[in-house]
C-alpha cells in the first residue's frame, strides 16, 4: 500500500481498494473452477431430478436448462399443482432459458398417481414448446414424467 500511495491522486482509501481487488482477483485464480454435470441421457436428467420431485403429492413442472455441450446451466421450478395436474406457461419457461443463455432445454414434470402414460396435454405441450424452442435456438431436447419408481421419455419413445 505505501507503494501505490506514492502515485499522485491515490491515498489510503483507494490504496485499499486496489490492493482488495488484486487478492480477489488473486483468490478468483486459486480457486478451483466448478464443475458442472452434463446430462446427456433420460436417465442422468431422471436422477437429476430424484431429490425434487421423490416423495411429491402433487404435480409440478420443472425445466433443466443446458450448454450447447449438455452440461448443467440450472434446474428451474415453473409450476407447482394439484394432485392431477398443473398450469404451465411457455412465456414463463422461454424467460427462464432466455435469462441463462440456455442452448438446450429438457421439461419434467411428475405424475403423483405413478401413472407413467402422457396424457394428450402432455403431448400437446411438448409439441408446441418443441416448435417455440425452434425459433429461439433452444432445443428441446426431452420431457420426462417422472415417477417415484421409472420416467417416460417422450425422446426415448420417438415422440419429440
Amino acid at each position: 500500500m505505501r507503494d501505490l500511495k506514492k502515485f499522485i491522486g491515490i491515498g489510503e482509501a483507494k490504496a485499499v481498494t486496489i490492493v482488495s481487488a488484486l487478492e480477489l482477483g488473486r483468490r478468483r485464480k486459486e480457486s478451483e473452477i466448478e464443475k458442472r454435470p452434463k446430462v446427456n441421457s433420460s436417465k442422468q436428467a431422471y436422477d437429476l431430478m430424484e431429490a425434487d420431485l421423490q416423495d411429491q403429492k402433487h404435480e409440478e413442472f420443472w425445466i433443466i436448462l443446458l450448454r450447447r455441450n449438455g452440461e448443467l446451466i440450472a434446474k428451474e421450478l415453473i409450476s407447482r399443482g394439484g394432485v392431477s395436474g398443473t398450469l404451465v406457461d411457455s412465456k414463463i419457461i422461454f424467460k427462464k432459458a432466455l435469462e441463462v443463455l440456455a442452448s438446450g432445454m429438457i421439461l419434467v414434470h411428475n405424475h403423483p398417481s405413478g401413472n407413467l402414460s402422457p396424457s394428450q396435454a402432455d403431448i400437446t405441450l411438448t409439441k408446441k414448446l418443441k416448435e417455440a424452442g425452434k425459433v429461439l435456438d433452444i432445443d428441446v431436447t426431452d420431457h420426462l414424467i417422472y415417477t417415484n419408481a421409472d420416467y417416460f421419455s417422450f425422446s426415448d419413445q420417438g415422440l419429440l
